[in-house]
């Protein structure tokens, strides 16, 4: 499984997962710790203004100890709506129409 993070300018972090292995919350918070250091080299300015992402509602994405870490970073998180399949740009930008 790959799981990707990019902003206007591109790519910012792909994580690859091996297989059999499952994503929970404490995986989760690991990733987003990785993107926070990959945006901090990348792009430095942009933990100045301010992160703001998008995920679904899966139940890594929404445990207690998600909230708490984006709480902390305070990183902003654009709604989701429920079984919304239309918003995973990442279908597009990485296998094209």
């Amino acid at each position: 499984m790959a799981t990707v993070f990019w902003d206007s300018c591109g790519m910012v972090l792909l994580d690859i997962m091996l297989k059999g292995k499952s994503v929970n919350a404490n995986r989760y918070c690991e990733t987003l710790e990785r993107l926070r250091h990959a945006v901090q080299h990348k792009r430095p300015g942009l933990l100045r203004s301010g992160v703001v992402l998008q995920h679904d509602n899966a139940t890594p994405h929404t445990a207690k100890r998600t909230k708490e870490w984006l709480e902390r970073c305070r990183w902003d998180i654009i709604p989701h709506p429920a079984h919304s399949p239309d918003l995973a740009p990442s279908d597009f930008h990485l296998f094209g129409p």
